[in-house]
C-alpha cells in the first residue's frame, strides 16, 4: 500500500509527521505555491500533475492505493478532481476539512461570495489588508483608489497587478499581539479573509476584533460529496484502518 498525501497546509504538515509513526509508504505532494516550503519527514514531490489525465497517470505509475486530501479549503477544483478520480478507480479517499470560522461577540464581519464583491463594501481611500494570498489577487482590481496590502510568504516575482497595491512579506504563524501592532501601524480600515478555518491563522481575526476593524469574510466554495473528517487525529485513525 502507498498513500498519497496532498499537503500544503498546516494540517498537511501535521499529518506528514503523524504518518511517520504509522510506518506506511507515503508520498507527500506539494503544489509548489511556496518556493521554500518547510522540510517534511517523508518523500515529497512538488508541482501539479498536468490536469486530470496527468493525475490518473501519476496514480498508476506511483502505485498509489489511497489518497488523503489535506489541501486548502479553497482548493475546490483539486479536491473535486481528486474525489472524482478516486471514486472512479475505487481508491480509498478522505478529505480533512477543518471547521469554518464563525463570528463571535465583538466581530464585525460581512460575508461575501467572491473576491470581486469586496469593492462594493470598501470606500475609495481605504487601506485594505488582503490575507487571501497572491493566487486570486487580480480579482481585487475593483479596489482602485485604495491602498491594498497583500501578505505573502515569498518575495514577489512580478509587479502588483493594479495601481495602489503593495506586498508585505511574512511567514506564519503570527501572534495576536503581532497582528494588532501591524494593523495599527498600517492604519488598516478593512481586512479581507478567506474562511479557511483553523486555529493557526485565527489570530488576525482576534486582532481585528480587538481593534474594531471590519472584516470581509469570503465564503468557502462548495465541496463534493465525499468522505471527510475535521481533525488530524481523525485522519490518522482512518489511515490506521486501511
Amino acid at each position: 500500500m502507498t498513500l498519497l498525501l496532498l499537503a500544503g497546509t498546516g494540517d498537511g504538515r501535521r499529518l506528514a509527521w503523524g504518518l511517520v509513526d504509522i510506518g506506511l509508504p507515503v508520498v507527500v505532494s506539494l503544489a509548489g505555491v511556496t518556493r521554500m516550503p518547510e522540510p517534511l519527514p517523508l518523500p515529497s514531490r512538488v508541482g501539479g500533475f498536468g490536469g486530470e489525465a496527468g493525475f490518473v497517470d501519476y496514480l498508476e505509475q506511483a502505485g498509489i492505493t489511497a489518497v488523503l486530501d489535506a489541501t486548502h479549503p479553497f482548493a475546490a477544483r483539486i479536491t473535486d478532481r481528486t474525489a472524482r478520480v478516486c471514486a472512479a478507480r475505487g481508491l480509498p479517499y478522505l478529505q480533512i476539512l477543518r471547521p469554518e470560522w464563525v463570528p463571535e461577540p465583538g466581530d464585525n464581519w460581512t460575508m461575501i461570495g467572491a473576491e470581486e464583491e469586496a469593492a462594493r463594501h470598501v470606500r475609495i481611500g481605504s487601506t485594505v489588508f488582503l490575507a487571501t494570498g497572491r493566487q486570486t489577487l487580480d480579482r481585487f482590481a475593483g479596489l482602485l483608489g485604495c491602498r491594498v496590502i497583500v501578505r505573502q510568504i515569498d518575495p514577489p516575482t512580478a509587479p502588483f497587478p493594479f495601481e495602489g497595491g503593495e506586498f508585505l512579506i511574512g511567514r506564519p504563524p503570527f501572534s495576536v499581539e503581532r497582528e494588532e501592532g501591524l494593523f495599527a501601524q498600517l492604519g488598516v480600515d478593512w481586512i479581507v479573509v478567506k474562511n479557511a478555518g483553523g486555529e493557526e491563522s485565527r489570530s488576525k481575526l482576534i486582532a481585528a476584533r480587538n481593534l474594531g476593524i471590519p472584516v470581509l469574510m469570503i465564503r468557502r466554495p462548495p465541496m463534493p460529496e465525499a468522505p471527510r473528517v475535521q481533525t488530524v487525529a481523525q485522519a490518522l485513525d482512518w489511515v490506521r484502518r486501511l
